[in-house]
């Protein structure tokens, strides 16, 4: 297991009043820039990740770090893989410290906007050290909640790889299976010969986070019984 802490992040001016339609010659302006130099102050992105062994399989059902996975999209995507790699990134819970934001919607929303790119660098680092110290080839992965299939409840055995996941990087889950701070991300990463999104099996098309088109006869290629995949 290896935690990754302050984890470089980049915020950059001129992008951020062009994402925010924030004129450069205006008041506000000049409150992003406060609001950056705050930020990189405090910001303290980080993630946490372990290389694992499958240790059992069933048909609907993984095991791996002691904990036993009920999924089956997961279990196929793990039929043939022997190492798997668990993982939690967050934006890190410092930026919700930056004094003076309660109660301004817009300014929440721009540092709402930072915490995301904290975690998109924190998910981008992680994904990097494990291509760096494993080589394991072309990675895809998949989170509790991202489908109906592998439901939000299994965050508890994702965190159990881990044990005290709050004291290492400073990510919590609620009574709701939620993750604190919000901009977190938990999931698996696995070698795999052919790229998966959980995106491909969701049909919802207002999805603002979608990495990938949804394809209506891939459950029933792969994952349904009697599939290829079975």
């Amino acid at each position: 297991m290896e935690a990754l802490r302050n984890i470089p992040v980049e915020f950059d001016l001129r992008e951020l009043l062009q994402r925010f339609r924030v004129p450069s010659d205006s008041p506000d302006a000049a409150d992003v820039e406060q609001l950056l130099a705050r930020a990189r102050e405090v910001v303290n992105a980080k993630a946490i990740y372990d290389v694992c062994y499958v240790e059992k399989r069933g048909r609907d059902t993984v095991e791996f770090g002691s904990a036993v996975f009920t999924s089956r999209v997961l279990a196929v995507n793990l039929d043939g893989v022997h190492r798997v790699f668990p993982f939690i990134a967050t934006c890190g819970g410092e930026l919700d410290d930056i004094p003076g934001l309660a109660g301004d919607p817009l300014r929440e929303y721009w540092l709402d906007e930072l915490r995301m790119l904290a975690l998109r660098a924190a998910s981008a680092r992680v994904r990097d050290r494990i291509e760096e110290k494993y080589r394991p080839g072309k990675l895809s992965s998949m989170s509790p909640g991202s489908l109906e299939d592998w439901p939000i409840t299994q965050q508890t055995q994702l965190f159990s790889v881990f044990g005290d996941v709050e004291a290492e990087i400073g990510v919590r889950l609620t009574d709701s299976f939620l993750m604190l701070p919000m901009k977190s991300v938990s999931g698996v990463y696995f070698p795999t010969e052919h790229s998966f999104a959980s995106c491909q099996l969701c049909p919802r098309d207002d999805c603002p986070g979608r990495s990938a088109p949804y394809d209506p006869n891939l459950w029933e290629e792969r994952y349904a019984e009697g599939s290829e995949g079975s």
